[in-house]
């Protein structure tokens, strides 16, 4: 058998920023942590960037999103512009916090203007964690790669039991009722997920409705994680 060659040893240069870039991955966790740990309750909701001011989705998440601030619920987005402002725009004209989990990005990722509180990534798994580790709920808008890539992640954490089960809120129907069929057809009838798996999600219309699912799940299992929750998620 031929013997294979030596690996080749690590470039001092790239070491050395791969290195420091631990640093900064560490900062964004420790700032998130101590940040968001303190504006509990929270909601995490998710959408579109290119949403304009005038679409009816862009007018429901603002009212939604003054509802569950009024309600006591710190809102949470991506910080950037479209569903995301309109999710921080109504949170800011309510009763409760505005956070931003704001990312860099080469374009379309610009800071809205209504956030309490800013937090800014350079990773995105570090800003993932943060949208799911102190969120009692999650409302998901209709929205592209980027809003399907968070569902995604949230539904693989309950599903693997790495997080804890809240509502997962899908808001529009004949938006995602694509998605859910496709779900049920090829998923499902593949057995690459259980049928149970489909409970995990929630769709609604409505502000109405999103207030009204996460008060219920309130009412019946309570906001706060319990201790064997929180042990489960330190490994998140």
């Amino acid at each position: 058998m031929t013997k294979k060659p030596t690996p080749p040893a690590p470039r001092p240069h790239a070491l050395n920023h791969e290195s420091w870039s631990i640093f900064q991955i560490i900062s964004e966790f420790v700032e998130g942590f101590e940040q968001l740990s303190a504006v509990t309750p929270s909601v995490s909701v998710f959408g579109s960037a290119r949403t304009p001011v005038d679409h009816p989705d862009y007018l429901l998440t603002e009212s939604m999103c003054r509802q569950l601030s009024d309600a006591g619920f710190t809102v949470v987005t991506g910080g950037g512009p479209g569903i995301m402002e309109a999710g921080n725009k109504g949170a800011q004209s309510g009763k409760s916090h505005s956070v931003g989990l704001n990312i860099v990005l080469p374009r379309e990722q610009t800071p809205n203007s209504y956030q309490d509180l800013s937090l800014h990534y350079r990773h995105f798994f570090s800003r993932k964690v943060m949208f799911v580790k102190y969120a009692c709920a999650h409302v998901v808008m209709p929205g592209g790669f980027g809003t399907l890539d968070e569902l995604m992640e949230i539904l693989t954490l309950v599903q693997t039991g790495k997080v804890r089960r809240v509502p997962i809120v899908l808001v529009g129907s004949s938006f995602w009722q694509g998605l859910l069929q496709w779900f049920k057809d090829e998923l499902v009838t593949r057995k690459t997920i259980n049928p149970e798996a489909l409970e995990l999600l929630t769709v609604v219309d409505s502000e109405d409705e999103v207030l009204s699912v996460i008060q219920q799940f309130e009412s019946e299992h309570g906001l706060e994680a319990t201790s064997r929750e929180l042990e489960i998620m330190r490994g998140l």
